[in-house]
């Protein structure tokens, strides 16, 4: 499943939008400094006057459009969902045993749920989202990566994509393998090959993660098992799955069904592995509820971490939206939460703005 063309034009324009907003603003900003600078310098008391003013205008846009406590580094809030607590969702009741949930509407940019979105909690094969970021922005995806003896070693019961050592991949393919598959070989394999090993890869992550503003999250390893000392929050996995989601080669694989990885052996004999999505909407397994359209998400599930997942869906006006659920206590939880959730938060939405219309 592909975005279409009309859909790719209202996102390039909302993104038009909001750059000539920030442009408008910031010669705003830059003509009053002028000012400021031409009558401060003369010692006026107009200056002065003038100055105080803009102190004012400043301060109140700032209180206006940002949450400093949660963010202290660059301004760049208007193009997110922002909260400073919990948001309760009318109809939506969170099971006392899930860890957090998050539900931001991405044309709005208004956060529609937030519960405990701010705490730390493992999150399992999510972590593989970050991965992504750091390999779209910093990998070829046409390099061929020769596949390590350490990128195969994995217990039975840690989801590989089938990979052997000395195999020939594409970032591309490993890429595909990593998000639809979620295989731990291709989390590895993609991080020795941008960073020389998955300790340095990690670091680059946390780097990355904090350039974002996801500054609740530390990660440990490029794949998501479990550390102690490998954590992320909701409202980070939104701002890293969001990032990635400004990437149509990211959309592009969380939108497919399934892909065919070409694997070239140190033998030279090529086989293929056919990886499909592992949340169950994408898959075909779970119906999506009325009037939502998933496009595409990643799962992770330890035992520690419970089961998780975030996804990118649409209304039936095209209106985009991020969902999140970290520790729900089973599947069948997690997605009757999820559903409940979009439900209430994205259709019951709806419902209301038509009737005040």
């Amino acid at each position: 499943m592909k975005c279409t063309n009309s859909q790719m034009d209202q996102r390039a324009r909302r993104r038009s939008r909001i750059q000539r907003k920030r442009r408008k603003r910031q010669r705003l900003i830059a003509a009053l400094l002028i000012c400021l600078v031409v009558l401060a310098g003369a010692g006026s008391a107009v200056g002065v006057f003038i100055f105080d003013q803009f102190q004012n205008y400043t301060a109140d846009y700032e209180a206006a459009n940002y949450n400093s406590s949660l963010y202290q580094g660059n301004m760049f809030s208007t193009d997110l969902c922002v909260t400073a607590g919990e948001v309760s969702l009318e109809g939506f009741s969170p099971d006392p045993q899930m860890y957090s949930a998050g539900l931001f509407d991405l044309e709005k940019r208004e956060v529609l749920c937030g519960y405990n979105v701010f705490n730390k909690v493992y999150p399992a094969s999510t972590t593989k989202v970050m991965t992504a970021y750091v390999a779209l922005k910093y990998g070829n995806l046409d390099d061929v990566v020769t596949v390590s003896e350490n990128a195969c070693d994995f217990n039975w019961d840690e989801v590989t994509s089938g990979l052997r050592a000395g195999d020939k991949v594409t970032m591309y393919d490993l890429l595909c393998g990593l998000i639809l598959h979620s295989g731990n070989d291709c989390g590895t394999a993609i991080a020795e090959h941008i960073s020389g090993s998955e300790e340095a890869f990690a670091e680059l992550m946390n780097q990355e993660a904090a350039a974002l503003g996801a500054t609740g999250s530390h990660f440990m390893n490029p794949h998501g098992l479990h550390d102690d000392n490998h954590y992320m929050t909701a409202y980070d996995l939104y701002l890293i799955f969001n990032a990635c989601i400004q990437d149509e080669r990211f959309v592009d694989i969380i939108s497919m069904d399934s892909y065919t990885g070409t694997l070239t052996g140190a033998d030279g004999a090529v086989r293929n592995e056919v990886w499909t999505p592992t949340n169950l909407y994408s898959s075909g397994t779970r119906a999506m509820p009325e009037g939502i359209r998933v496009l595409g998400g990643k799962t992770g599930t330890t035992k520690l971490a419970g089961n998780c997942l975030v996804i990118y869906e649409e209304d039936l006006e095209n209106h985009p939206y991020i969902s999140v659920i970290m520790g729900a206590p089973g599947r069948d939880k997690l997605y009757e939460q999820m559903d409940q959730m979009m439900i209430q938060g994205i259709t019951s939405g709806q419902s209301a703005d038509t009737d005040a219309a």
